[in-house]
C-alpha cells in the first residue's frame, strides 16, 4: 500500500489526547531519546505532560505543545507496517516533522528544531490566529466565497497564514483579529480564534525567524531519505535536494510567508499517486482538511463530502493514526 503520511500543527494535542503518548509509545527507546532532549534544553519531560490529571495552561506553551506532537507524529510514522511511504508532508509546525520523519534531520535535532522555534514563537508571541471557513457544509469548492473571505481578511489588515482545505488560516495584530471577527457573519463556530498563537507564516515572524536561523542552521541537514512536499508544493527528492536550501526555506520563508497546506496535499496526490494518505497523531481534526484539499484538486473525481464518504466507504483513502477505528488498518 503506497502512502503519503501527513504530519499535524499545532492545536492537535488536546484533552482527548492526554495519556496517548504514553498509553501507544511509552516503552519506545526514541521516547527515552526524546526525553533526554528535553531536559538538555531544561523543558518538562514529555512523559510528565502527557501523564497530567487534566489539561493545562502550559500544555499549550509553543516548547511544550510542540514536542508532544513532534514525538507523537514521528513515533506514529515510525509505528507503520505494511506500508510503502512515497511521500511526506505535514501542516504549519508539522514540517518540522515530516522533516524527521523523511530524515532530513534525525528525530534528536527534529525535536530541538519543532521544540525551539515553538518556544521562539511563545517568548515574541507576536499577533495572533483565527480560523473562517470558504467551504459549505457540502464541501463543494466555492472559489467565490474564497476570495471574499481573503478580501475581507486584507480589507482588516490580515494576512492569509494558512490555506487549509476548507477554512483559512488568517493572522495579524490583535485588532485586525477582532475587526476581521466583527465584520463576518458566524459559521457555527467561526471565525475561531486560536489561543496561544502567533501569526504564524505571516512577515510578522520575521524577529523569530532570525533568530531561529542563528540557533537552528547549524543542525545536522542532509538529504532525506523520502520525497517532502513543502508549504508552497515544492518536492524535495531523495539525492537531490541541497541542505543548505532546505534550511534556509525551514528557517526563513517557512516561518514568514503563507503555508499552502492544500497546494501541499494536492501535489503529494498527483505526483505520488498514493492508494492512502495517512495523517499521524496526536488527534483527529487534520483529517477533515486533508480530505477537503483532495475534493478542491478534483483527485479520483471527488467533488464534494458526500463523493469523498462513498469513496471511503470503498475503501479508505484516508487514515487517521488517532481514531482507533482507523489505526489498526496501518499499524
Amino acid at each position: 500500500m503506497k502512502a503519503v503520511v501527513v504530519c499535524p500543527g499545532r492545536g492537535t494535542y488536546g484533552k482527548g489526547e492526554l495519556g496517548s503518548l504514553t498509553r501507544l509509545h511509552g516503552g519506545a527507546p526514541l521516547l527515552a531519546s526524546y526525553e533526554a532532549v528535553r531536559a538538555e534544553a531544561g523543558f518538562e519531560p514529555l512523559l510528565a505532560l502527557d501523564g497530567a490529571a487534566s489539561l493545562g495552561p502550559r500544555h499549550g506553551r509553543g516548547e511544550h505543545a510542540s514536542g508532544l506532537i513532534h514525538a507523537m507524529s514521528v513515533l506514529d510514522a515510525r509505528a507503520l507496517r505494511g506500508v510503502e511511504m512515497v511521500a511526506v508532508t505535514g501542516n504549519s509546525m508539522g514540517w518540522y516533522s515530516a522533516l524527521a520523519v523523511a530524515g532530513a534531520l534525525d528525530e534528536r535535532d527534529g525535536l530541538r528544531l519543532a521544540q525551539g522555534m515553538g518556544a521562539l514563537m511563545q517568548a515574541a508571541m507576536i499577533g495572533g490566529q483565527t480560523v473562517y471557513p470558504h467551504m459549505a457544509e457540502d464541501w463543494r469548492p466555492d472559489p467565490a466565497r474564497k476570495a471574499w473571505v481573503t478580501a475581507q481578511a486584507q480589507a482588516a489588515g490580515l494576512a492569509v497564514s494558512i490555506d487549509l482545505g476548507g477554512m483559512l488560516v488568517l493572522a495579524g495584530p490583535d485588532a485586525a483579529l477582532a475587526a476581521f471577527e466583527a465584520a463576518v457573519p458566524k459559521v457555527g463556530a467561526f471565525p475561531m480564534r486560536l489561543p496561544g498563537h502567533a501569526a504564524f507564516h505571516t512577515a510578522l515572524q520575521a524577529p523569530v525567524a532570525a533568530e531561529g536561523a542563528a540557533r537552528f542552521g547549524g543542525l545536522g541537514w542532509r538529504q532525506p531519505g523520502v520525497p517532502m512536499v513543502d508549504g508552497r508544493g515544492h518536492v524535495w527528492w531523495p539525492g537531490a535536494s541541497d541542505p543548505g536550501r532546505m534550511a534556509g526555506y525551514t528557517l526563513g520563508h517557512q516561518v514568514v510567508a503563507p503555508y499552502d497546506f492544500s497546494r501541499a496535499i494536492a501535489v503529494a496526490a498527483r505526483e505520488f499517486a498514493p492508494d492512502v494518505f495517512i495523517v499521524t497523531g496526536p488527534g483527529t481534526t487534520l483529517g477533515g482538511a486533508v480530505a477537503q484539499a483532495l475534493i478542491l484538486a478534483n483527485w479520483r473525481g471527488m467533488g464534494c463530502k458526500d463523493e469523498f464518504q462513498a469513496r471511503q466507504s470503498e475503501a479508505p483513502v484516508l487514515v487517521s493514526m488517532g481514531r482507533p477505528d482507523q489505526r489498526g488498518l496501518v499499524t
